[in-house]
């Protein structure tokens, strides 16, 4: 088989390295991949929503299998356009990526059916909600209504931010038109929880449960990253609380997009919040989270490929899904500065005993050397029988690896430890 993959990231290095276990796959095409990836996959300079040059690409080389996997072009429709070319692909539709690519619509249809989120309210006029600010309840939470690299919500812990982040959104356009309309809603306590899930639109086959580490700084201190490390089982997750995700959200869910005439087939991301009235939803992503495909996806079982295959044909009840009884933990390297400035071109150094550990996020490939090109730059991760193992491990792997201007966060997963230590 031959499989194409979009996206040129982290997230995809792990995609890529799990399908690259099935036998039956004899060529990798990622598209644009990055400078690591080229050790696992055939990298092809063709960005990932250039939609066009994707299709015409997939033609070209008999393409049997897609896996679109960045936020862009599924809702851009990258799916759709590939499927109406006869290739089979892994990820939703336009019109079911919308649960994503658009707040206002997810919040909207947990409204309607009865999903369990924080209570908010829409603005398209700047004015009508600075004039909301004034009386609303603080903290709150802004959030842009499109897609915006995973930095569109702002925590506003006074009204003077509150006001800030309207302007800079909805004003000064910071993350251009996804900032038309925005969502101003309830700030929600307890601990966060990320739930990836297969679905083919019937059933939904939950994925290990994970935890981000969204802030740039140790003691979740800094701005919002796109994600700074993760482990996996997240101890929160009970399975108490993941049968009230299931009846309460996750089905609910499926059942609320096939009403919209919006089936979703592929991966469907749960940002939880376990609040004190019970799991709540954050939000909801159409694809593999980033970096949380480099816990989850390292501790799955069964062949990734089977599974994929399974949610695009609808039998995805009849297919095994089988996790390790590991934990995993995830440490992103990143440059210094990210995420806002940062330089790029340094050399980064991996001894090849670790290589297989290492899942490459922002690095190109330039006279055999492998240079940082990006803010995120590694993601290194370690599987073992505990928790406290798997984060020992990963860093010391991470002490290992060299690039100038390196930075991380030294305390990844000890907010989980702490919660089991206290269970």
């Amino acid at each position: 088989m031959k499989v194409l993959v979009v996206g040129g990231g982290g997230r995809e290095h792990a995609i890529i390295k799990k399908l690259k276990e099935n036998q039956e796959i004899e060529k990798i095409y990622a598209l644009p991949g990055n400078g690591g990836i080229a050790a696992d996959a055939t990298c092809v300079n063709i960005g990932a929503t250039d939609l066009d040059g994707i299709v015409r690409f997939a033609g070209e080389h008999q393409i049997d299998y897609a896996v679109v996997a960045p936020d862009d072009p599924l809702v851009l429709g990258c799916v759709d356009a590939l499927e109406a070319q006869g290739v089979p692909c892994f990820g939703p539709r336009s019109e079911a990526a919308i649960i994503e690519g658009s707040k206002v619509f997810s919040k909207n249809l947990m409204k309607k059916y009865g999903i369990p989120t924080a209570a908010y309210e829409v603005f398209t006029d700047a004015e009508a909600a600075l004039e909301y600010i004034k009386t609303a309840p603080i903290p709150t939470v802004i959030k842009a209504d499109g897609l915006a690299l995973g930095k569109g919500v702002i925590i506003a812990q006074t009204r003077e931010e509150a006001e800030e982040a309207v302007v800079a959104i909805m004003k000064d356009k910071k993350f251009g038109k996804s900032g038309n309309s925005i969502v101003i809603e309830e700030f929600l306590e307890g601990p966060e929880v990320s739930v990836l899930s297969f679905t083919d639109g019937k059933v939904v086959v939950p994925m290990i449960s994970s935890m981000d580490h969204k802030r740039a700084g140790d003691n979740d201190t800094g701005l919002n990253t796109g994600g700074m490390g993760t482990v996996a089982p997240n101890p929160y997750y009970t399975e108490a609380v993941a049968r009230e995700c299931m009846e309460r959200i996750f089905l609910p869910t499926i059942r609320a997009m096939n009403a919209e005439g919006r089936t979703f087939k592929g991966c469907l991301y749960f940002g939880l919040m376990i609040t004190k009235d019970g799991p709540k939803v954050i939000e909801y992503n159409c694809r593999f989270g980033d970096p949380e495909t480099q816990v989850v996806l390292p501790l799955l079982k069964s062949d990734l490929l089977t599974i994929m295959k399974a949610t695009t044909d609808g039998t995805l009840a009849d297919t095994p899904v089988e996790f390790f009884d590991k934990s995993a933990a995830c440490v992103i390297m990143a440059s210094k500065g990210y995420p806002v400035a940062y330089e790029k071109g340094y050399e980064i150094t991996i001894p090849e005993e670790i290589a297989d550990c290492v899942f490459v996020a922002g690095a190109k490939e330039e006279d055999g050397r492998l240079l940082t090109s990006g803010g995120r730059v590694l993601g290194v991760t370690a599987i073992a029988d505990s928790l406290k193992e798997a984060i020992d491990a990963s860093y010391g792997m991470v002490e290992q690896i060299h690039f100038d201007n390196a930075f991380y966060r030294r305390d990844i997963g000890a907010r989980a430890l702490k919660a089991k230590a206290e269970d």
